[in-house]
């Protein structure tokens, strides 16, 4: 019977390990896929490949288009993470630390951006920059404020929610001790909280980053004239063409992800809140 019940164990345990052999298959393969076909000779891509060449990764250099989307990607993501850091900490803080009337419905709407669909809040901000341009004479509607205020609200559930899963394991009697001990209410947050819930902070604007970095939907109804994201460049790209460029500004954007994740982790362990 025991043998029996050891047996039973093992296949289990098989079993899951299969199932995320098969999980981390599906999400790799793609990756693996998308790297082999930068590497194409040839313009058109079909199998099997002609040769292998580091021509599409130069011919991202000359595009101009792909140079400038990136740079406003770039500045996005780190503007909208920096106000969503401001936004969404003290937020997460307040939400873990406090009891009050209305603080599952705020946590459920600083949330609800990811629960949206991208399309739908593109829509609902271009109406709302609409509206408040017609009533109030801003010149809101195409601005790189109304594009950074459409970010901040992407940025913001990433960093509520690491945030506030760190904040779940944290001691407060270690607040309370500062406290005692004669520490101001700033000075426990900044040496105290801060340093253990760092992680998730890390985290959180990298997620948020990301998501930034990579949105279409949304950008694709708040962008102006003359500016254009990277994502947004990818996709008029490819309206007039079809070649391993696509693959290549690809990579490059899954290689400064990863590197910027190591070297972050190398500093702060994020596996502690992700």
């Amino acid at each position: 019977m025991l043998a029996r019940a050891l047996d039973s164990r093992r296949l289990r345990r098989l079993a899951l390990k299969a199932a995320a052999a098969v999980a981390m298959l599906y999400i790799v393969l793609p990756l693996g896929f998308v790297t082999w076909l930068s590497f194409y000779a040839q313009e058109i891509p079909s199998y099997p490949p002609r040769g292998y060449t580091l021509d599409w990764y130069v011919a991202i250099m000359g595009n101009e288009r792909f140079i400038r989307g990136l740079l406003l990607s770039a500045q996005l993501g780190l503007i909208s993470t920096a106000i969503g850091l401001a936004v969404a900490v003290p937020a997460a803080v307040a939400i873990a630390h406090f009891r009050f009337r209305g603080r599952e419905t705020i946590n459920n709407l600083l949330l609800l951006p990811l629960m949206v669909p991208g399309v739908v809040l593109g829509t609902a901000i271009y109406v709302f920059h609409v509206e408040t341009e017609i009533n109030t004479g801003l010149p809101i509607l195409g601005s790189l404020g109304g594009l950074v205020w459409g970010h901040v609200l992407v940025t913001i559930p990433w960093i509520v929610r690491l945030v506030t899963a760190s904040l779940a394991g944290f001691d407060r009697t270690l607040e309370e001790a500062a406290q005692n001990l004669g520490a101001t209410p700033w000075t426990t947050f900044r040496r105290v909280t801060l340093p253990s819930i760092l992680p998730g902070v890390v985290a959180g604007a990298l997620f948020g980053f990301v998501s930034s970095f990579g949105n279409l939907e949304m950008t694709l109804f708040l962008v102006g004239p003359g500016r254009t994201t990277l994502p947004i460049a990818i996709l008029q790209y490819l309206q007039w063409k079809v070649d391993p460029t696509i693959a290549a500004i690809s990579v490059v954007q899954i290689v400064l992800v990863a590197v910027a994740m190591l070297v972050t982790d190398r500093f702060v362990k994020l596996s502690r809140a992700v």
